[in-house]
């Protein structure tokens, strides 16, 4: 195979079977669709070339222009390589680079990453006077300079899965269709565009989303709250949408890497997780042999970080005492928490300590007056040690819905802390009681 240019090798990833020994599926054949295969190393590289391709003649015509994306993993990755290719500078615009390998990456490609204060983790529309909202509406103005790719927004984004990834995959089945897609979803671009050319060509394939659970993190995974902030994510696309959990994305991603030869990362993992669980129950239903299509979007190596820090066994070191992933669904679920306006009232007594778990943008944008920031990564780390705080002073946790911090309040209640209480619904819920918020 000869190219002219790398860009030609985005695309055309091999569709691969999973052994049936290491699924347990009798009657279903799973296929994983090899994304990580991608010349820069993901799925992202297809929405990335068919976003950046109409502009790059003008923006180098220009001279100076600078690509813009809103981004803190693949997208921006591919980005960066394709301005870089065309003379053209790149800049990720994010309010938490999360995975250090992909920054470290990022500025090795000669990239700038500017880290903008906001309210959440994640881009929210609705919140007009938060700082990356507004820097998103700048970017999509008339008259901006930059070329802003627009990923959660973009119709080119689903477009280059409808017209490649989608195709490629009937084409691999000898012209049908599979009977099930599976699809973690982020920017929703790969699981719209794949689902739409899917059923295009037969009506009756069942799409089922993979989200993550509320108060986990999985790179490239959006929670389901978070999807219903993207403008390409429609819940109509898929007949069912589950989540997954952290802990599962890993194991996903092991059975993945250690016997399948696929050096998947956790969001892969996640996908072929998510897909067991969900074809389990069909498996016993079915009377004629089905096939079902999951996507591994990029690769392992970009998240060792990630995986050492909640798998530390899996490196030869002992796992950590005091972690949120050994709560169970009740603790969490009886966590005690307390309201806005309650928590108003006790907070103007002058009892608790207010401990706000966001990143240090978005503390830093608007944040409850007198409360102090510890990102949610240090204070779990904080955690491993014991008690961080004095039983004898009461603690309130937040963070942006409540979701975290009920988690982190669950547990200190395990470890003997008589006096912590979760906000509940977060700063967001905070800020739109219309309770005080200050600016540092």
């Amino acid at each position: 195979m000869r190219y002219d240019s790398i860009t030609e090798a985005i695309g055309n990833t091999p569709l691969v079977r999973i052994d049936p020994a290491v699924h347990g599926l009798r009657n279903i054949d799973l296929y994983a669709k090899l994304e990580l295969l991608n010349p820069f190393g993901s799925v992202k590289d297809r929405a990335a070339w068919n976003m950046a391709r109409p502009h790059l003649e003008a923006a180098v015509a220009e001279r100076g222009g600078q690509v813009v994306e809103l981004s803190s993993g693949n997208t921006a990755k591919a980005l960066a390589v394709l301005a870089g290719m065309h003379g053209l500078a790149f800049k990720s615009v994010t309010n938490r680079m999360r995975i250090p390998e992909i920054k470290d990456l990022l500025l090795l490609l000669g990239a700038e990453i500017e880290e903008l204060p906001g309210q959440s983790e994640c881009l929210d529309p609705t919140a007009t006077d938060d700082p990356l909202t507004l820097f998103h509406r700048t970017l999509s103005a008339p008259d901006s300079t930059y070329l802003h790719t627009d990923q959660y927004f973009n119709p080119r984004n689903t477009e280059a899965h409808f017209t490649g990834t989608g195709p490629e995959i009937v084409k691999d089945l000898n012209g049908r269709a599979p009977d099930w897609f599976i699809a973690c979803v982020g920017t929703a671009g790969s699981s719209t565009g794949v689902a739409r050319a899917l059923r295009e060509h037969d009506p009756a394939v069942r799409v089922a989303g993979l989200v993550a659970a509320k108060s986990d993190f999985i790179p490239g995974i959006r929670t389901i709250d978070e999807a219903h902030e993207v403008g390409l994510f429609d819940p109509g696309t898929y007949d069912s949408i589950d989540t997954v959990t952290a802990d599962e994305a890993i194991e996903g991603m092991l059975t993945l890497n250690r016997r399948c030869g696929i050096l998947a990362g956790p969001t892969g993992g996640a996908a072929f997780f998510g897909a067991i669980r969900q074809l389990r129950p069909v498996d016993d239903e079915v009377t004629e042999r089905q096939t079902a299509v999951f996507i591994v979007c990029d690769r392992v190596e970009s998240y060792l970080s990630y995986v050492r820090r909640r798998r530390p066994d899996l490196f030869g070191r002992p796992r950590r005492r005091n972690s949120p992933a050994d709560l169970t669904p009740a603790e969490i679920r009886t966590a005690p928490a307390i309201g806005v306006a309650d928590a108003q009232a006790w907070i103007a007594t002058g009892a608790p300590l207010v401990v706000d778990l966001r990143g240090p943008h978005a503390y830093a944008a608007l944040h409850i007056d007198g409360s102090i920031n510890i990102v949610d990564e240090l204070f779990e780390e904080l955690l491993h040690g014991g008690l961080p705080f004095s039983r004898s002073r009461p603690v309130l946790l937040a963070c942006p819905v409540g979701e975290k911090s009920a988690r982190h309040a669950a547990l200190l209640t395990r470890m003997g802390h008589p006096d912590v209480r979760s906000l509940t619904g977060g700063i967001i819920a905070w800020r739109d009681a219309g309770a005080p918020l200050v600016r540092d």
